[in-house]
C-alpha cells in the first residue's frame, strides 16, 4: 500500500518520495523487496505475507504479480543511487531550490551539506548544464552506503521537519507556523459576525447594534490573545520539558505547585517563579525540621547517626520479610518435631519401666540473639525458659495479639490452633500474656457468670421448697 498515487506512465519502482507498506501486516517495505499485484490497484505485500499466500478483499493469491525492488545502482556518482537522485530532484521541486535541509530530510539518507555539494558538482558543474553527464559508467552494481564512505561527513539527521499542522507538535492541536490552535478560546466567536454587513441603507439603530456586536467580538479576541500570550510567555508549549521536570519532583512538591497555579495569572513569570521557589524551599525546610525532630525523639544527636537511621529504616521492610520467612520455616520444623513426639507417645508400651523424673531443659542463652533488644526483661526470661529465640517469639506475639484485637477475645484452644507449636509452650505463653494484661482470659468471666447463675438458681429452688412445705403443712393441719 503506497501513501501516494503512482504517477501516470511511471515504471514499477520509480515512484518518487512514496512510502510503501504491506497491506496485511503494515510493515514498511519502502526500502526492501515488495510484491505488487498486477490486478489489484495499489496492493503490495511483503515477502513474508506473500509466501503465506495472504488473501485480502478482492485479492487472491493466484493473481499475477511483479517483484519490485529499489533502484540502488549509481548513475552519476558511486555514492548516490538512482533512488536518491530522484528523491533529491523531487525534494528540490517540492521545497524550492536552496532549501537543502528539507531536501535532505526528503532524501532521508544524506545530510544537507551532501545534498548541496552533490547538486553543485553533478548538475551545476556539469558540462551539459542543466543536464548532468549521462554517459558515465560504473563497475559497481550498488551505490556505496553512508557507512562505507571514509570522508568523515556527519551522519544525516533522522529528524523530520514538521509542517504547521495540528498533529505535528508536542501539544496536539497547536500549529507552530501560525502560532494558532486548532480550537481557540471561544472558538465560535466568529460565527456571530461572519455574515454581518454594514450597508448604507441601515438605520442608525442597526448600525449601533452591529457596532456593539463588533465590540463584543473584539473583547473576545482580546481575551483570546491574552491567554495565548500567557501560554507563550510561560513556555507551556514545551510539554516534554515540563513533564521531565515534574518527574524529578516529589509527590508533595507536585501537589504544592498544583495548588499555586491559580496565582500564575495574577503575577508575572518572574514573580511566580520566586513564589514557587520560596514555597518549595519552605516545604523542604519543614520536612527537614520534622525529620530532625523525629531523630531527636529516637535519641539521635548526630547527622551521621541520623543517616544510618534512615538507611536502616529503608531496609526494615526487607528484614521483616526475611524474618517472617525464617519464622515460618522454624514453625514448620517445630510442628514436625511435635508430630514426631506425639507419634512416639501414641505407640503402645511393651514394657512398663520405672524411670526417674528427667530434669527440665537448660535455659537458652539469648543474650546475643537477633531481636533480643526488642524484648522486655520478663519476655527474655520466658523465651530463655521455653527455649524460643526472640524473632520467632515476636512473630508468635504479633499473631496472638492481632487475633485478640480482631475478635476481642482469645481462648487457650484458639491460641494453640493459631501458632501450632508445643501445646505446653503455647499454654505458658498464653498465661504469660494474661498475667501481663495484654489479653483477658474469657474463662474467668464465664466462671463468674456460671457461679452467679447457679447461686440464683439455688436460691430460687430453696424459696420454692419452703413455699411448697408451708402449703402442705397448712393442708395437714
Amino acid at each position: 500500500m503506497s501513501s501516494n498515487k503512482r504517477a501516470p506512465g511511471a515504471a514499477p519502482g520509480d515512484e518518487v518520495g512514496q512510502k510503501f507498506h504491506c497491506d496485511n501486516c503494515q510493515a514498511n517495505v519502502t526500502d526492501s523487496v515488495r510484491i505488487s499485484c498486477n490486478e489489484c490497484p495499489e496492493f503490495d505485500l511483503c515477502t513474508t505475507c506473500f509466501s503465506r499466500g495472504i488473501e485480502l478483499g478482492s485479492h487472491r493469491n493466484n493473481h499475477p504479480y511483479r517483484v519490485v525492488t529499489r533502484h540502488r545502482f549509481p548513475i552519476f556518482t558511486e555514492s548516490w543511487s538512482a533512488d536518491e537522485e530522484l528523491l533529491l530532484i523531487d525534494g528540490l521541486r517540492q521545497f524550492g531550490m536552496g532549501n537543502w535541509k528539507d531536501a535532505a530530510d526528503h532524501v532521508g539518507t544524506k545530510s544537507k551539506e551532501e545534498c548541496e555539494q552533490h547538486y553543485n558538482q553533478v548538475y551545476v558543474g556539469s558540462a551539459n548544464w542543466p543536464l548532468p553527464d549521462m554517459d558515465r559508467q560504473f563497475d559497481v552494481h550498488f551505490a556505496r552506503a553512508q557507512s562505507d564512505k571514509q570522508n568523515g561527513l556527519a551522519a544525516p539527521s533522522k529528524s523530520v521537519t514538521l509542517s504547521s499542522q495540528p498533529s505535528n507538535h508536542e501539544i496536539v492541536g497547536y500549529m507552530p507556523g501560525r502560532l494558532e490552535f486548532e480550537t481557540e478560546y471561544e472558538n465560535e466567536a466568529e460565527q456571530v459576525i461572519k455574515d454581518m454587513v454594514i450597508a448604507d441603507d441601515d438605520s442608525p439603530e442597526e448600525v449601533e447594534l452591529k457596532q456593539i456586536v463588533l465590540r463584543i467580538y473584539n473583547g473576545k479576541l482580546d481575551r483570546r490573545l491574552q491567554r495565548k500570550r500567557f501560554i507563550f510567555e510561560r513556555g507551556l508549549l514545551e510539554y516534554r520539558k515540563h513533564q521531565a521536570i515534574e518527574k524529578k519532583r516529589t509527590k508533595d512538591e507536585r501537589e504544592l505547585l498544583a495548588r499555586t497555579k491559580v496565582f500564575a495569572r495574577m503575577q508575572t513569570k518572574e514573580d511566580y517563579e520566586v513564589l514557587t521557589a520560596g514555597l518549595l524551599n519552605e516545604n523542604a525546610l519543614r520536612q527537614r525540621i520534622a525529620q530532625l525532630q523525629e531523630w531527636r525523639r529516637n535519641g539521635i544527636t548526630t547527622l551521621e547517626d541520623g543517616a544510618q537511621f534512615e538507611v536502616e529504616r529503608s531496609q526494615r521492610p526487607s528484614r521483616r520479610a526475611s524474618t517472617l520467612r525464617d519464622s515460618a520455616q522454624l514453625l514448620d520444623r517445630l510442628q514436625k518435631i511435635v508430630m514426631a513426639r506425639s507419634t512416639r507417645e501414641a505407640e503402645p508400651a511393651n514394657k512398663t519401666l520405672v524411670r526417674k523424673p528427667a530434669a527440665g531443659p537448660n535455659p537458652l542463652d539469648i543474650e546475643h540473639a537477633d531481636g533480643v533488644e526488642m524484648l522486655t526483661a520478663s519476655e527474655r526470661d520466658i523465651c530463655s525458659r521455653l527455649r524460643i529465640f526472640p524473632r520467632p517469639y515476636l512473630v508468635l506475639k504479633e499473631t496472638l495479639l492481632a487475633e485478640y484485637a480482631r475478635t476481642g477475645m482469645l481462648k487457650r484452644r484458639e491460641a494453640r490452633q493459631l501458632i501450632k507449636i508445643d501445646v505446653n509452650k503455647t499454654s505458658k505463653i498464653y498465661d504469660f500474656f494474661v498475667q501481663s494484661g495484654w489479653i483477658k482470659a474469657p474463662g474467668r468471666a464465664a466462671v463468674h457468670r456460671a457461679a452467679a447463675m447457679l447461686s440464683a438458681n439455688a436460691s430460687a429452688a430453696a424459696t420454692a421448697g419452703r413455699d411448697y412445705a408451708d402449703s402442705h403443712q397448712g393442708h395437714l393441719a
